[in-house]
């Protein structure tokens, strides 16, 4: 057991880290903004709940390449990694530039039917446009670190991800409260922030990858691979449209969820993403552990290995449950304390203290559904887990908290309840579905 958790975490860990410098640019968005007024952090959270089922759908969809390349290295083909990325390139291109300009086409429906506070319509419609667009380089670059990840060369753009972090600091504080000549732009300056600290970093890994000598042997036959395939795109298609489904209805009943605790007003809903911001950090450990332990799953089974693949998913439960009690106690222990590093008035501070506790709450199941959606996917088992998380989320948690808010009066804490039993769902199906799968 101390083998394979040691083996994750040396390949996980700055997948881990470069998941956590993306989660807070996010972060640092809703820390600048709420500085100013708690309706500039309700405004960002809108958006960001509307951007997140076609986000999550498009990085749903690059979790297919780094299974795939583990997968192909497992079969000792080494021609075929840099086959997978541009493939893959294509696909999530055209999914996120369509998606893109529907969002364009339809900004002013989505901005005015939601149920939201006129000032909150008000702040974002500019927002939502640098954010819509963002997702384009954010999503190229997420399949060339997917196929660096595959390679088991996962540190570089790690390297790249911690790096875009002051970047998009520097930049936020230039747009978002008017420095060095820059009007004041709030917002809209945090979302131009964004859009350029993406940008940046797709061409930071583009060059990483020509230039750095680590990757030389699988760009051997450059040519040969920019020449599209059938087969390569309906492997990507077949592993990764479960995926993006998978995440994209996870991250939907959140996304849903927010926009629900919007029409309880812009206090609850500047608290409620506070605390799905904490959440949400903790969450990106979880989900680097998810993804290696799907690349260590996918390389022991392109080597037939069923014994071995046993024993990493064993090994990352058993991660998931201890990483999760932590979790839970950091934010139990936090709970009044860390939701002033985002908003300082007191309502708001009211329901993101009893947030926090909740969110605690959902931990363990939190990081052990992320683990087994994961390792299932290594496995190439896609489609009882898209069901799991189907009925877990949209059939029986978003139900239960829409009328525990609005029929008993919770309020946005009953958002948070039907949170918990949703991931309990998720989690405990999960867990038994790799364990039938391991035994076969």
């Amino acid at each position: 057991m101390r083998k394979e958790i040691k083996e994750t975490l040396y390949l996980g860990w700055p997948i881990i880290l470069g998941n956590l410098s993306q989660m807070f640019l996010g972060v640092i968005d809703s820390a600048m903004v709420g500085a100013i007024h708690s309706s500039q952090l309700a405004a960002a959270s809108f958006v960001n709940n509307l951007l997140t089922i076609p986000l999550v759908l498009g990085f749903g969809l690059t979790m297919a390449i780094s299974p795939l390349v583990a997968h192909s290295l497992g079969n000792g083909q080494i021609n075929k990694p840099l086959v997978i990325a541009v493939n893959g390139l294509f696909v999530a291109f055209f999914m996120m530039l369509f998606l893109a300009v529907g969002i364009e086409f339809s900004q002013h429906f989505l901005l005015h039917n939601m149920g939201q506070d006129d000032i909150v319509v008000d702040l974002s419609a500019s927002y939502l446009r640098w954010m819509t667009w963002s997702m384009l380089p954010m999503i190229l670059f997420m399949v060339l670190k997917q196929f660096s990840d595959g390679l088991g060369e996962t540190k570089w753009p790690m390297y790249l991800s911690l790096a875009s972090l002051p970047v998009n600091g520097f930049l936020n504080y230039i747009f978002i409260f008017g420095h060095f000549g820059f009007p004041e732009m709030e917002l809209t300056g945090a979302g131009l922030a964004t859009f350029i600290s993406r940008c940046l970093l797709l061409v930071s890994i583009i060059f990483l990858l020509i230039y750095k000598s680590v990757y030389k042997p699988y760009l051997q036959e450059v040519k040969q691979a920019f020449v599209l395939k059938s087969s390569r795109i309906k492997d990507i298609l077949r592993v990764g449209i479960p995926s993006a489904v998978q995440y994209g209805m996870e991250a939907g009943a959140f996304a849903v969820s927010g926009i629900m605790s919007g029409w309880l007003g812009y206090v609850q809903q500047a608290a409620h993403q506070i605390a799905l911001n904490m959440a949400a950090i903790t969450y990106m450990v979880s989900l680097g552990i998810s993804s290696a332990g799907s690349i260590r799953v996918a390389n022991a089974r392109g080597q037939g290995n069923k014994e071995q693949v046993r024993k990493i998913g064993y090994s990352n439960f058993s991660m998931a449950v201890v990483y999760g009690v932590i979790c839970a106690v950091i934010l139990f222990i936090g709970r009044s304390g860390l939701p002033k590093l985002f908003n300082d008035e007191t309502e708001v501070l009211k329901y993101a203290t009893g947030l926090m506790i909740l969110a605690g709450v959902f931990q363990i199941s939190d990081s052990t559904q992320a683990v087994g959606i994961g390792l299932l996917r290594g496995a190439q088992d896609m489609k009882i887990p898209t069901l799991i998380v189907l009925v877990a989320y949209w059939i029986v948690g978003l139900p239960v908290g829409y009328f525990l808010a609005f029929n008993l009066k919770w309020e946005v804490y009953g958002l948070w309840v039907g949170f918990i039993v949703a991931l309990s769902a998720s989690a405990l199906l999960l867990f038994y579905r790799f364990k039938y799968k391991a035994n076969q």
